[in-house]
């Protein structure tokens, strides 16, 4: 029933709801720790254990430890009590196999803490002081960092409240910094794996953590994947000078479409003289303009052209922004990196000297960035797009425990939700 060898069961009842279960090690001839003298038995104590909850209802596991005296006088243990790390370590609230359990729950259920306190009949703050050194010790394992190829990086925010130092009553920076883990599996998959969160968005935040990791870190990683934020392309120029850095292509494209749109704005207003409304074409096709091409059927396509051929010598601007932005859909969209690449080849040529401003200043942006856009269709179009799904992961969490107070804490539960500690969770 307790499933440890060495322990029986010699009484189950209930209480007010709650299964309580007592058990003890069988008795046995036991020497001292310090000196290795027989011990004499010093009676019993009861060792009060929040256990893994049954039959849908807490568990208390009542431990009958054993105490012994030792026999000789000039020991300076006088008496000890029996431990057993297997069950629950010195001054434990929680059994071993509960803290297991519990990080389970939070990694694989998406549970929160106060959730958990409730299933375990206990409170929040017993749960938590009993899982806390379990993930700090995983956290600070250098083996999770081990085998690590392809590395991406984004920002998120953390907290809407104040920023002033936490012995000031605020907490810290807003924004931290996420390194994931994108390396391929042998089927080539990306299994994302959140390594770390420093606070700040900044080239000097990542640029410090990879500095941190050693030289060894530094030389494995191949490909970096990024946004289009200068301050960490600083950072992997200067800190993985053997990695190619590979610009993410889901922001590539959002760019394309903010270009459209912008466009598409500036054209309502110089055509109409505010913004857009309900009877307004372009209004109409504002949502259309955000989509692919492939993807519009034809009575989409219909209203579309009629937008269009409404005043076509003002919104050829819109058209020609549109297709614009199709075609560097096309390039990522394209079965062939070769083929994709020669149409970026030429987005690079043809955007910058693009008659409508939007379009141009989006070309001078991915020309600033041409290397690293180009070095998608090169590198097996690696991506950040396993970066945005831990940001979900996060994201889903912080909204589960109602939001953090404490960074560390923020941290630590954020890494075993992100699968950074999973290679050294037991299974």
């Amino acid at each position: 029933m307790v499933g440890l060898e060495g322990f029986h069961v010699i009484a189950v009842s209930q209480d007010a709801g709650t299964v309580r279960v007592v058990v003890e090690t069988p008795a046995q001839q036991t020497g001292c720790r310090a000196c290795g003298v027989i011990a004499h038995s010093h009676g019993r104590r009861e060792v009060r254990l929040v256990d893994v909850p049954c039959f849908g209802r807490p568990v208390t596991l009542i431990w009958r430890k054993r105490t012994w005296r030792c026999g000789e006088e000039k020991c300076s243990t006088k008496s000890f009590t029996e431990q057993h790390p297997d069950l629950a370590g010195p001054r434990a609230l929680l059994t071993v196999r509960a803290c297991w359990w519990a990080i389970g729950q939070l990694r694989g259920e998406h549970a929160s803490i106060a959730g958990l306190a409730r299933q375990l009949g206990t409170t929040w703050r017993t749960v938590w002081r009993s899982l806390q050194p379990l993930l700090e010790a995983m956290a600070a394992d250098e083996d999770r960092f081990t085998d690590v190829t392809s590395l991406g990086v984004d920002e998120h925010i953390w907290h809407h409240v104040s920023t002033k130092p936490d012995d000031q009553g605020g907490r810290g920076p807003k924004e931290l910094t996420g390194m994931v883990d994108l390396t391929r599996d042998q089927h080539g998959r990306v299994r994302a794996r959140l390594l770390d969160l420093v606070p700040g968005r900044s080239g000097k935040a990542y640029a410090d953590w990879l500095t941190a990791r050693g030289e060894e870190f530094r030389g494995g990683i191949k490909v970096a994947a990024l946004d289009p934020f200068h301050g960490y392309k600083t950072a992997i120029a200067d800190q993985l000078e053997d990695a190619v850095a590979v610009l993410d292509a889901f922001h590539v494209v959002k760019l394309g479409t903010a270009a459209v749109d912008e466009c598409r704005r500036r054209v309502q207003q110089e055509t109409t003289g505010h913004r857009g409304r309900k009877s307004d074409p372009l209004y109409g096709i504002q949502k259309l303009l955000r989509a692919g091409a492939e993807k519009l059927t034809d009575k989409q396509w219909t209203r579309l052209e009629k937008a269009i051929a409404a005043r076509p010598e003002e919104h050829l601007q819109v058209w020609i922004a549109w297709s614009c932005a199709q075609q560097l859909r096309a390039a990522y969209r394209h079965h062939d990196p070769a083929a994709g690449r020669k149409i970026a080849e030429k987005i690079l040529t043809s955007f910058p000297t693009c008659p409508v401003p939007e379009i141009a200043r989006l070309g001078r942006t991915l020309k600033r960035w041409s290397q690293a856009f180009l070095a998608y269709f090169d590198t097996d179009r690696s991506n950040n797009g396993g970066t945005e799904a831990i940001n979900g992961l996060i994201e889903l969490h912080r909204r589960v425990a109602r939001g953090f107070r404490n960074y560390d804490n923020y941290r630590l539960r954020m890494l075993l939700i992100g699968g950074g500690l999973d290679t050294l969770i037991p299974t």
